[in-house]
């Protein structure tokens, strides 16, 4: 895994600021993925870059841009 350096961090926390609601088409690689089409919205996102977020539905697994797919239905 390679980690991001900080221009991408800071790309990847203005494309998704804290607040941003999500909704996911497709969790890559995960034996418990949060469903498709599941709401939620962008808690945080970590130095690692991955996307920390507050499922609709109480889950709290993060998405990781390039490998699971989902859209952006409002700012944050």
């Amino acid at each position: 895994m390679q980690f991001p350096n900080e221009r991408q961090l800071q790309a990847l926390r203005e494309r998704y600021p804290v607040g941003t609601r999500i909704r996911l088409i497709r969790m890559a690689d995960d034996i418990a993925p949060v469903p498709p089409g599941t709401t939620g919205t962008v808690a945080i996102i970590d130095d690692a870059g991955n996307i920390h977020m507050k499922w609709d539905n109480g889950r709290s697994l993060a998405l990781i841009e390039g490998a699971d797919e989902f859209e952006v239905i409002s700012g944050g």
